[in-house]
């Protein structure tokens, strides 16, 4: 089989920070920006693979979700603990600098993990944690 990573999902609860965050801070393109009944779909991604992105979501526009769920996943969002993804860098310590001056919430100052990895945590405008990794 030959599958690959296409496109993944993340949620956002304000379209323009998320910009600001993927475009500014982290350097990534914006490849598209869809509304629809007042909600915004914005697909990112890193300039050097055009194959792969991310999908900025509101995450109330799933039909399926009920009131009380889309309750429980902004107080998720607001903490910090829905959702994530695991970045890859071969310089975690520049990538830290500047994600830092550009003020975004820091969660883990780059360290040597036990498994052999250096990384660090911020977080985006929704509490998404971004990790980025440096692999030796």
């Amino acid at each position: 089989m030959d599958i690959t990573i296409h496109s993944s999902f993340l949620p956002h609860n304000d379209a323009d920070a998320a910009i600001g965050f993927y475009r500014d801070a982290l350097g990534w393109e914006v490849r598209n920006d869809v509304g629809y009944e007042g909600k915004r779909w914005i697909t990112v991604g890193p300039a050097g693979q055009p194959d792969v992105a991310i999908v900025l979501n509101p995450p109330e526009a799933d039909p399926g979700v009920t009131e009380d769920e889309q309750r429980t996943i902004a107080e998720m969002m607001a903490k910090g603990t829905y959702a994530g993804i695991v970045l890859r860098t071969p310089d975690v310590d520049g990538a830290f600098e500047k994600l830092q001056g550009a003020g975004v919430e820091v969660i883990q100052e780059p360290t040597d993990q036990f498994y052999g990895v250096r990384d660090c945590a911020v977080r985006d405008p929704a509490g998404n944690l971004i990790r980025l990794q440096q692999h030796p």
